[in-house]
C-alpha cells in the first residue's frame, strides 16, 4: 500500500490531510468524526478514492433513509 504525498493535498488547494478531511466531512454532509474515523481504517493512499466513494455511498444511504421517513442522524 502506498501513502498518499503531502504535496498531493497541496495540489489539489488544501493546506494538509486534516484540512482536506475537514472539507470532505463538510461536502459530503458525513460527521467529522466518521470521516476521520473511515479515513484512519483505509489509509491516506485511498482519500481522493476509496474513501470519497465510501463517503457519498454512506451519504447516499442516509438521504434514502430520511426520504423513508426514518429518523437520521448525522451527529453522532
Amino acid at each position: 500500500m502506498t501513502t498518499t504525498p503531502a504535496n498531493l493535498y497541496k495540489q489539489n488547494g488544501y493546506t494538509d490531510r486534516k484540512d482536506y478531511l475537514r472539507n470532505l466531512a463538510d461536502d459530503t454532509g458525513v460527521p467529522l468524526q466518521t470521516v476521520l474515523m473511515m479515513a484512519d481504517m483505509l489509509g491516506p493512499s485511498e482519500d481522493f478514492d476509496g474513501l470519497v466513494s465510501e463517503l457519498e455511498d454512506l451519504a447516499d444511504g442516509q438521504d434514502y433513509l430520511g426520504e423513508c421517513g426514518y429518523s437520521v442522524d448525522m451527529e453522532g
